[in-house]
């Protein structure tokens, strides 16, 4: 219930504390050192931390880490972040935006975007440190013969029922259209 007694934070996605503690336990395993003691989202805002995991996970990715300077070299952290993300094989669909974790609008979709890189760890045979996250399901190829392919063009799908007599006759919906001339 959004209102005067919640922060607007928490009104755009549902946190979950708990994930965000994995979040950040794994992370901290992967970069090899603790979040500064601060709020999740504090230790996350500069983009560092996600920047050094980005760096562990395929080193080099990010080329130069701003680690002093003002909000934009901040930023700019994060932007690099973002497009490591997608070259590293994340898909866009679970990247936070800038603003989400800067102006700390979506922190639990930061933290999805962080299960995402989890996720995505997985596919990277070269990785050999710590996974986040369930195995995301292999895609499963299946060969079908030429006289397989057939025998299912015989089979009548009728999995929405049958339309037996069905029409559209006498339905009518709303008011009709009254059309006066001579006004």
């Amino acid at each position: 219930m959004p209102g005067p007694s919640r922060p607007l934070w928490q009104v755009a996605g549902k946190r979950d504390p708990d994930q965000e503690r994995e979040a950040q336990a794994w992370i901290e395993s992967v970069i090899g050192q603790k979040f500064p003691p601060v709020p999740y989202e504090y230790a996350l805002r500069d983009g560092i931390i996600l920047c050094k995991l980005m760096n562990r996970l395929q080193p080099g990715i990010i080329s130069r880490i701003n680690t002093s300077g003002g909000d934009y070299k901040m930023m700019d952290n994060l932007s690099q972040f973002q497009k490591a993300c997608v070259k590293y094989g994340v898909p866009d669909v679970d990247l936070f935006q800038t603003t989400d974790l800067w102006d700390q609008k979506n922190i639990a979709l930061v933290t999805t975007t962080i299960f995402a890189i989890g996720r995505t760890c997985y596919k990277h045979p070269e990785w050999r440190g710590p996974f986040l996250g369930p195995r995301p399901s292999e895609e499963n190829k299946r060969e079908f013969s030429e006289s397989q392919l057939r025998a299912g063009e015989a089979i009548i799908g009728l999995q929405a029922g049958s339309n037996k007599g069905a029409t559209q006759a006498g339905q009518n919906f709303g008011a009709s259209r009254k059309i006066i001339l001579g006004k």
